[in-house]
């Protein structure tokens, strides 16, 4: 076969490997297939170009530019997969692993995208919580706010997830606005280099938004300012040593890492032999143990069941790895394909070796197993290994040793306190898992656990049918966890966009905070509007602008009658003598919702025009009583505006009730959709 020359993309342009590149071997059959590295990248031009290209470019984009971009990548990639499978089999990889690095990977780029319209706004600054008001008179406020950091984000990404490691990364620093450069692990940087390779011929991202290192980062690091943020995958030894660098450390440069993970999943004490729990868990336990041949950051290392149910939980894991058929991953029948090389299969074996001086091995013979359609001494091949561990309080390898393959330690414990301790001396992990039908298992657990770990996912008969797995980190949610699994929180929705930027807090006046944040602050000027801002569609409309309606008499005949009409007759609107007994009312008074009803009627235009939708309210305050004779006006003024596609746009009016005295009496925001 021809052998694969991988390339760096530096400043615009792809590097060839040189005589300093390394030889990349098949997990299949150990042959050399490919060759990477170059010692002629210029680092410091790398860096200057996503700086003063990338950075500039991307940041004028608002957020929902770059969460279109990100759209039209991900669907980019969808069409063109099939090239990344066929790859991939060179790392081990079967076709069901194929389709959790792949297509979990464009997935997630698909979620950041949907995030970033739906969570962001159509501006250039992100806020944090809502304005605070810093002086008695309102002229002096304060708000949080988010901008892009402006530097580069150098991903160093692990041999096990080529595709998904480096898109969950990318997606929230592209939309965030912070340029990229990528350092695949050598071991599967074909198809890291290849994946590039599509996103780059898209045409999609601007110039400087995504560079390419195949190979060594060189001296990388120690070219990185204040500005730029370093996101690591890998092992704990080579995290400590990256973050422990000199530069980094005097710098104060942003390190993010998710590292070595003793996750644990727990067998509640009711998931007795015979229940839908038991039969989940000893499912859930054997497909993490084989998924990626257990190269997986989630997989289950240590088993925790009841003592009464170890042997149970040992002789049906067992009957059901006797069915995992080892062998070439491009055979349809083979369940569990090769490590990624070699070199990784003598470090599990090395690694199991430790757990075995504490645990006897009770299923899988790395000197002894069948292999399909592949020669076992040619390639990195070892079997499903499963130990027992009858003495966990004293073990240490147990607890503090990561075989990164299919190895897996099963123990017992006597109590949920017990349990809780076994989970916890992992040292913190990425996820612990739970099966459990019993809700006050799963608190007493949580309470004790969830300190010590990133994410606990619970499972029973209930949720099994639709639950996606103790494995599967979801963009939705964090992905990282404490201690020894690095400290970093990788995806959680916009929680990971957040990582690339830097909160700022803001002081000013509301028209100061108005022109920076793009949305209009209480106290700021208003755009009295010309005609009825309904009149208007949503390119005309002006952030601040306001209309002022007439006021409305409240009557005691306008209570009664919303009471009878609606069936509320909840006693503050109708008994006079219970209502002047309540602290909050001075006698009856009008009902919220009808001051809100008759709020609409004084500012709503009623003809056809562009608002084409009401679709809702947030954050609706009562802030004074309303007694029969009274009287009240609105204040209606754009806050924000949102785009949302090519025909119509989120306007979101800020709304404000006043009597005749000009206090507020209500204060809600309003959402309508209207034609661009």
């Amino acid at each position: 076969m021809t052998l694969l020359q991988i390339s760096s993309f530096a400043c615009g342009e792809w590097v060839a490997p040189d005589a300093n590149a390394r030889p990349i071997e098949s997990a299949i059959t150990g042959e050399v297939i490919a060759r990477a590295g170059t010692a002629s990248l210029d680092t410091a031009a790398m860096l200057a170009h996503a700086r003063k290209i990338g950075g500039p470019a991307l940041r004028k984009l608002t957020f929902h530019d770059r969460a279109r971009m990100l759209k039209a990548l991900a669907t980019f990639l969808n069409a063109q997969k099939q090239a990344l499978y066929d790859l991939s089999f060179n790392t081990g990889a079967t076709q069901a692993d194929n389709a959790i690095d792949i297509d979990g990977g464009i997935g997630t780029m698909f979620v950041f995208a949907a995030k970033g319209r739906r969570e962001m706004p159509d501006v250039h600054v992100y806020l944090d919580g809502a304005p605070e008001q810093l002086s008695r008179g309102g002229s002096f406020v304060g708000q949080h706010i988010y901008t892009p950091l402006l530097g580069v984000a150098v991903h160093i990404n692990a041999f096990n997830f080529p595709v998904w490691g480096m898109l969950e990364k990318l997606a929230p620093a592209l939309l965030a606005g912070v340029p990229c450069i990528v350092k695949p692990a050598t071991a599967s940087c074909y198809v890291a280099e290849a994946c590039v390779r599509l996103m780059l011929e898209s045409g999609i991202l601007p110039p400087g938004a995504l560079q390419l290192v195949s190979g060594g980062l060189g001296d990388m690091l120690d070219r990185l300012e204040a500005q730029d943020i370093v996101a690591f995958t890998g092992s704990a030894q080579t995290a400590l040593s990256l973050r422990s660098n000199p530069h980094i450390l005097r710098n104060s440069i942003r390190f993010t890492a998710e590292q070595d993970s003793l996750n644990a999943s727990i067998l509640g004490p009711d998931a007795t032999p015979g229940t839908p729990e038991f039969d989940l868990f000893v499912k859930e336990v054997q497909r993490e143990m084989t998924a990626k041949a257990g190269q997986k950051c989630t997989a289950i290392r240590r088993i925790i069941a009841p003592e009464a149910q170890v042997h149970a939980v040992i002789e049906a894991l067992c009957a059901r790895l006797r069915k995992v058929q080892i062998g070439d991953p491009r055979l349809e029948t083979t369940r569990m394909g090769a490590l990624i090389s070699a070199a990784q299969r003598r470090d599990v074996l090395a690694k199991a070796a430790l757990i075995g001086s504490e645990a006897e091995r009770v299923f899988g013979n790395p000197d002894a197993f069948e292999v399909q359609g592949a020669d076992a001494a040619k390639g990195a091949f070892v079997p499903p290994m499963l130990f027992h561990c009858a003495n966990p309080d004293s073990a240490i390898h147990v607890h503090g040793t990561e075989a990164f393959g299919p190895v897996s330690t099963i123990m017992g414990y006597s109590d949920l306190d017990h349990a809780i301790t076994l989970a916890n001396k992992g040292g913190g992990s990425l996820v612990a898992s739970v099966i459990t039908n019993d809700p006050a298992t799963a608190r007493h657990l949580a309470l004790g656990a969830a300190a010590w770990h990133g994410r606990l996912y619970f499972n029973n008969r209930t949720s099994m049918a639709e639950s996606t797995g103790h494995g599967a980190p979801l963009p939705h949610m964090v992905h990282g966890g404490p201690g020894r699994a690095g400290g970093g929180e990788e995806l959680g929705g916009i929680r990971g966009v957040l990582h690339y930027m830097q909160r700022t807090a803001i002081q000013g006046s509301p028209d100061i905070l108005t022109a920076i944040m793009g949305q209009w602050v209480p106290g700021a000027a208003e755009i009295l509007a010309p005609a009825h801002p309904f009149t208007k569609p949503f390119g005309a409309l002006h952030i601040g602008e306001t209309l002022h309606t007439a006021p409305r008499t409240v009557t005691l005949e306008d209570i009664e009658h919303f009471a009878a009409f609606t069936g509320d007759t909840f006693y503050a609107h109708m008994n006079e003598e219970a209502a002047a007994a309540n602290p909050f009312f001075p006698g009856r008074v009008a009902h919220g919702y009808l001051l809100l009803s008759f709020a609409a009627g004084l500012f709503v235009e009623p003809n056809i025009g562009p608002v084409l939708a009401n679709t809702g309210l947030d954050a609706l305050r009562f802030l004074k009583p309303v007694q029969p004779g009274d009287s009240i006006k609105v204040r209606l003024t754009v806050k924000a505006k949102t785009r949302r596609n090519d025909d119509y746009g989120e306007v979101r009016w800020h709304v404000t009730l006043t009597n005749q005295s000009g206090e507020a009496v209500a204060e809600y925001e309003l959402l309508t959709m209207n034609s661009l």
